[in-house]
């Protein structure tokens, strides 16, 4: 499964991934394994994580990396990302990602990203994550590069499921990695 999907990312580029994870572990296994093979793909990691777990992530990776490999990982906190406008809106957002991603791109770097969705509750207008998430397919093409987007798999109602199905072409769910047979791109 993992080397599947890391061949893809290292052949095709432009990667749009769902990752619905269970449980903390797995998910910190998987990212950093992520990050582990963007290391040796010499590729840079735009990690947006929040507080809670990018020390136990960074902890993880210390054990693996060194100080020169680490310095392939940039952190941005989760809330500041999402909410940079003050809200959850995707336009701020996007906006947000391009100033970020932006030294990358003009330096011919090559990068990846990991992006840890979360909310607050079930009650948040989940209509802005597919619209979020329109316009995120759009800029991994655009820009050709991998990118993972995280979700709790516990917390993804069936509504966010198949918004979710539909706006990512690959899938990483219960350790297997497939095509979306829903994926409208």
């Amino acid at each position: 499964m993992k080397s599947k999907m890391n061949q893809l990312f290292v052949e095709k580029k432009s990667v749009h991934v769902l990752y619905a994870y269970h449980g903390v572990k797995s998910y910190i296994e998987q990212v950093c394994n992520f990050i582990e093979q963007g290391v040796a793909n010499e590729q840079y990691t735009i990690l947006i994580e929040n507080d809670r777990l990018y020390p136990m992530i960074l902890k993880e990776l210390q054990n693996k990396l060194t100080e020169q490999e680490l310095d392939y990982v940039h952190h941005i906190n989760s809330f500041d990302f999402y909410f940079s406008s003050g809200s959850y809106h995707p336009p701020a957002i996007h906006e947000y990602f391009k100033k970020m991603v932006a030294p990358f791109v003009e330096n011919k770097l090559s990068f990846r990203s990991w992006a840890h969705v979360e909310w607050a509750s079930m009650e948040e207008p989940l209509h802005l994550i597919e619209d979020f998430e329109k316009i995120v397919d759009d800029a991994v093409n655009d820009l050709s590069f991998p990118l993972i987007c995280a979700y709790n798999g516990d917390r993804m109602p069936d509504y966010l499921i198949n918004i979710l199905m539909e706006t990512h072409p690959y899938v990483l769910m219960d350790d297997q990695f497939t095509s979306s047979k829903q994926y409208l791109g």
